[in-house]
C-alpha cells in the first residue's frame, strides 16, 4: 500500500466499499471556496484516495449539499468516481426552513423520501451510495422506516442504508425491521470520547461485522487546544508517541482509533488537502499495543484494571 493512499475497506461484509478516510463536508459552506477551488479540493482528494465523501441534508443550514452539487453538475463525470453518503432526519429551526418551529425528528416514510429525493437534486446525482438516519427518533418506527427504504433501494435512489448514533438497542431494533443488512453506524470517538469502546456499540459492530464511521475523531479540535486535565493528559503522550513514530499529533489519534478491531473509518471534517493527506498517512501506523493502552490510560485518567 502506498502510505499516501489511502486504503479501502468494506463498511459490512457485503460491501459497500469505501475509502478508509472519508472527507467530510459538514463545514464546506465555511471554507470560502469557489466552484473551481471546491473542483480542485475533490480533485486532490481523489489523488489521494479519499473518495467517499459525507454530507447530510441540513449540513450549512440545508445548503451545503447544492454547493457541492455544483461540481457535479459542471463535471458529472466525477461522480463515477465517489461514494456519497448523506443523513436525514433532524429538522432544524432555520429562515431555511420557516416552518420549523421547534428543532426535532422526523423519521416518517414521508419525510425519508421528501428528503432523500431533495439530496439527489441538490447533489446532482441519480443515487446515494449510502443514506443514515442521522439521530434516533424517540417517534421512529421501525417497520415504517424500513418499509420506505426498501422502496428507495428499489427505486435505486439508495444503494445502502445505515444510522448514526444509534445505540445498540436502536440498531437492533431497525434492523430486525429491516431485509438489507444496516451497514454502519457513525457514531463520535476520539481520544477524548471513548463512549462507544464501553457501551457496546463497537462490540456490535465486530458481532454484526461492520466498521463504525467516526466522527469528530479529534473531539472538536478539543484534542489539540483543550484545557481540560483529560486532554493535557492525552496530548502529552501524543506529543511524546509522535517523536518515536516520527508522525504528527493528529496521526498518532488517528491511529489509535484505527487499531480498534472493529475496523473504524474515519471522516475528515477538513478543508485542507495538506490535513487531508496527513490523515491518510495515518492509515499506515501501527502502534505498539503497550502504545495503544498509554494512550487509554491517559484518557481514563488511570490504568486499565
Amino acid at each position: 500500500m502506498n502510505s499516501h493512499t489511502s486504503p479501502r475497506l468494506k463498511l459490512h461484509k457485503t460491501g459497500p466499499d469505501f475509502s478508509k478516510i472519508a472527507l467530510g463536508f459538514w463545514r464546506l459552506h465555511e471554507w470560502d471556496m469557489n466552484l473551481t477551488r471546491l473542483t480542485e479540493y475533490i480533485e486532490g482528494a481523489f489523488e489521494l484516495g479519499v473518495t467517499t465523501f459525507d454530507h447530510a441534508d441540513i449540513y450549512g443550514s440545508y445548503g451545503n449539499e447544492e454547493l457541492f452539487g455544483k461540481v457535479l453538475k459542471a463535471k458529472p463525470n466525477m461522480r463515477d468516481k465517489m461514494e456519497l453518503v448523506s443523513k436525514c432526519g433532524i429538522c432544524l429551526t432555520t429562515e431555511n426552513r420557516p416552518h420549523h418551529s421547534v428543532q426535532h425528528y422526523n423519521t416518517t416514510a414521508k419525510y425519508i423520501r421528501d428528503s432523500v429525493e431533495r439530496s439527489l437534486r441538490k447533489l446532482e446525482t441519480d443515487y446515494l451510495d449510502l443514506i443514515l438516519i442521522h439521530r434516533p427518533d424517540p417517534l421512529m418506527d421501525a417497520g415504517e422506516m424500513a418499509d420506505i427504504f426498501s422502496e428507495l433501494i428499489n427505486e435505486e435512489k439508495i444503494l445502502n442504508v445505515g444510522v448514526s448514533n444509534f445505540t445498540p438497542s436502536q440498531f437492533d431494533l431497525f434492523q430486525s425491521k429491516m431485509d438489507q443488512p444496516l451497514v454502519t453506524n457513525q457514531v463520535e470517538c476520539s481520544l477524548l470520547h471513548l463512549d462507544p469502546i464501553y457501551d457496546g456499540t463497537f462490540d456490535q459492530a465486530q458481532k454484526n461485522n461492520f466498521s463504525p464511521m467516526i466522527w469528530s475523531p479529534f473531539a472538536g479540535g478539543e484534542l489539540f487546544t483543550g484545557k481540560s486535565q483529560k486532554a493535557v493528559r492525552v496530548r502529552e503522550v501524543c506529543q511524546k508517541l509522535s517523536q518515536k513514530y516520527n508522525a504528527s499529533l493528529d496521526q498518532i489519534a488517528l491511529a489509535w482509533l484505527f487499531q480498534l478491531p472493529c475496523k473504524t473509518q474515519a471522516i475528515a471534517g477538513t478543508g485542507k488537502l495538506d490535513r487531508l493527506r496527513s490523515a491518510v498517512e495515518s492509515t499506515a501506523i501501527q502502534l505498539d499495543r503497550q502504545d495503544w493502552y498509554l494512550l487509554l490510560e491517559a484518557s481514563n485518567g488511570h490504568p486499565v484494571p
